[in-house]
């Protein structure tokens, strides 16, 4: 009997143990839980629900390669808005995306969310990035 309460205890602290998760772990869920509701209400209704964009007025949010290569300039271009002619995913785009209006943190959560949705992997984008980013802005 002592045996079988033993097994049972050792398989519920297993589960337990097995369901924690990390601080990394709560960190990249806080952020990108509230970049979700951020970009519900702040990017979607332009960028689409599923970051596919426009056609060749709005760009889609799904070229990884851009979003990785440029991860240090994204908080400026949330931040400050987008105006003139550039090329993502191979396509020219021309538009105005006005300034978000966003402070540091719904832009840190909100680039987790992007950075990490639609085949993104960018982990999570922490406000101390933000903060060091927006410092550098051009």
């Amino acid at each position: 009997m002592k045996f079988k309460i033993i097994i049972v205890i050792g398989l519920v602290l297993l589960v337990i143990n097995s369901a924690c998760q990390n601080e990394g772990q709560l960190e990249f869920a806080r952020y990108y839980s509230a970049g979700s509701l951020v970009y519900q209400s702040k990017c979607q209704n332009c960028h689409g629900k599923n970051g596919e964009g426009l056609l060749a007025m709005i760009p889609p949010l799904t070229d990884t390669t851009y979003l990785r290569i440029n991860k240090g300039n994204l908080a400026c271009l949330i931040k400050n808005g987008v105006k003139g002619k550039f090329l993502l995913v191979g396509k020219p785009f021309e538009g105005n995306m006005p300034a978000s209006g966003l402070n540091q943190v719904d832009i840190a959560n909100v680039l987790t969310y992007v950075g990490n949705s639609f085949g993104n992997k960018l982990g999570t984008i922490s406000i101390e990035e933000v903060n060091n980013d927006l410092s550098i802005c051009k």
